[in-house]
């Protein structure tokens, strides 16, 4: 058993080589419409990988921005949603601060997890 990345595995799943229990997404994923969720079996769960482009800090805005406009132009073309769709993925277009509110929500969930299990740094 493993719990691995949609987009690594879906080929595998499909191919026939790899069952799939569940997947981790709060909802069903439409590349695997017929797999369950865990949160269908466990209320609550949700684990997702997500992947996104940083820059350094003092990064200049326009800068910023025209990596972002250019990142957003390729995410609604329909050739590399469909890409996406079909390795599993979905793409989340935003504005730089989106992402900062996907990056803050997450270390807010995952620091939960992390204080819930009494982990300490050595």
């Amino acid at each position: 058993m493993l719990f691995d990345n949609l987009p690594s595995s879906i080929g595998h799943i499909k191919g026939g080589r790899l069952r799939a229990l569940a997947v981790t997404s709060a909802e069903r994923d439409p590349a695997l419409p017929d797999t369950p969720t865990v949160a269908e079996t466990v209320p609550g769960y949700e684990a997702t990988a997500w992947f996104g482009i940083g820059m350094p800090k003092g990064t200049p805005r326009e800068i910023i921005e025209k990596m972002n406009a250019e990142v957003n132009r390729a995410l609604a073309d329909p050739k590399m949603r469909e890409r996406l769709a079909e390795l599993g993925g979905k793409p989340i277009p935003g504005t730089p601060e989106d992402f900062g509110r996907v990056i803050q929500a997450e270390t807010d969930k995952w620091a939960k997890v992390v204080t819930a299990s009494g982990a300490k740094v050595e």
